[in-house]
C-alpha cells in the first residue's frame, strides 16, 4: 500500500485555555446488539438505524493528551495496544503525528482498567511503553483488578480481564499512586464514576475559565444510550450502578452545558449534551480550522 493509500492517524487539537487538548483515536471494536443491556434489542436496533448507523454498532475508541506550557504531557487512557486485533492499536501513529514521543509522557490517567484503555500501558515484549509515566488511577480500581486475591474471586468468564490489568500495569507496579479524589495532576481533578467498573472515573480538566470532562465509558453506544440512557453494556460489572451513574451525569452535564468529551464518542469526541424528550441528544463542538 502506497503511503497515500494508508489511513491517516485520527488526530484533532482543541485549545482550552491555556491548554492544548489532543483527541487521538485508537480505532475502534466491531461490536454487536448483544453487548447491549437493559433495552429490548429490537429496540436498541431501531435506535441504531434512526442514528444513521449499522445494525451490528462500531465502538470507538479515543485517548486524550493534555499538554501545556511548563509541563510534561499528560495522557488519559491508552487504547488497546496489543490486546485487540486489526482495527485497534493506533495510539502511537497517533501520538507521532501530535508530535510527542511515549518517553515525554509524565503521566498517564487511567479512567479504568478495561483492556481498551489500559492495554496500550505495554508494548509487544511487556514493557512499559510509557517508560518515564507516572501511573495513577481511582484506588478502588486497582483494589478490584490488582493483586493475587482479585484473581482468585474473580468470575471465570472474567479471568481473564483480570490477568491482562495485572500484566499491563505490572511494569508501573513502583510508579502507581490511586487516588479517591482531588487534583492528580494540575488543573486535573478525578470524577468517580462507578458501576462500569468500581473505581471507573473521569477527569476535569480546567484552565482559566476553560473546563472540560472527559466521563470516561458514561456512553458506549451513541445512538442508544443518548436517546435511552437505561441501556447498560454486558462489560458493566454493576450494571445498576452504571445507569444510575449515566443518568445522574447526563442531566449534570445538560443542565450545566458542559464541555465533554468521551472515550467511546464519535472522533472527535469533544461536545454537549442537550435533553431531547424523554433522554438526550449530543451536539458535537464546532471544528474551526486554526488560522
Amino acid at each position: 500500500m502506497s503511503n497515500a493509500a494508508k489511513p491517516l492517524p485520527g488526530v484533532l487539537r482543541w485549545t482550552l485555555g491555556d491548554l492544548t487538548i489532543t483527541v487521538m483515536n485508537d480505532g475502534y471494536l466491531q461490536g454487536s446488539l448483544d453487548l447491549v443491556t437493559g433495552i429490548d434489542k429490537d429496540e436498541a436496533g431501531s435506535l441504531q438505524a434512526a442514528g444513521f448507523r449499522a445494525h451490528d454498532p462500531r465502538i470507538t475508541l479515543n485517548a486524550f493528551l493534555i499538554t501545556g506550557p511548563g509541563r510534561k504531557p499528560v495522557l488519559i487512557d491508552t487504547g488497546m495496544g496489543g490486546f485487540g486485533g486489526d482495527t485497534v492499536g493506533r495510539l502511537p501513529a497517533a501520538l507521532a503525528a501530535a508530535g510527542v514521543r511515549a518517553e515525554e509522557i509524565g503521566t498517564v490517567l487511567l479512567t479504568h482498567l478495561h483492556p481498551d484503555h489500559a492495554g496500550g500501558l505495554i508494548t509487544a515484549d511487556g514493557a512499559a511503553a510509557f517508560p518515564e509515566a507516572e501511573l495513577v488511577m481511582h484506588a478502588d480500581e486497582a483494589a478490584h483488578w490488582l493483586g493475587d486475591e482479585a484473581l482468585t474471586r474473580a468470575p471465570d468468564a472474567a479471568k481473564l480481564y483480570f490477568v491482562n490489568a495485572a500484566k499491563a500495569t505490572a511494569p508501573y507496579a513502583d510508579r502507581l499512586r490511586t487516588v479517591t479524589a482531588g487534583e492528580v495532576a494540575p488543573g486535573i481533578t478525578i470524577r468517580p464514576l462507578p458501576g462500569h467498573t468500581p473505581g471507573h472515573s473521569g477527569y476535569r480538566i480546567v484552565s482559566g475559565n476553560a473546563s472540560l470532562l472527559m466521563w470516561a465509558d458514561i456512553v458506549h453506544l451513541p445512538a442508544i444510550q443518548f436517546k435511552q440512557p437505561e441501556a447498560g453494556m454486558v462489560f458493566d460489572v454493576d450494571g445498576d450502578q452504571a445507569r444510575a451513574t449515566r443518568r445522574t451525569v447526563l442531566e449534570e452535564v445538560a443542565s450545566e452545558r458542559s464541555f465533554i468529551a468521551g472515550a467511546h464518542l464519535e472522533f472527535p469526541a469533544l461536545g454537549y449534551v442537550t435533553r431531547d424528550g424523554a433522554g438526550y441528544s449530543f451536539v458535537p463542538e464546532l471544528w474551526v480550522a486554526a488560522v
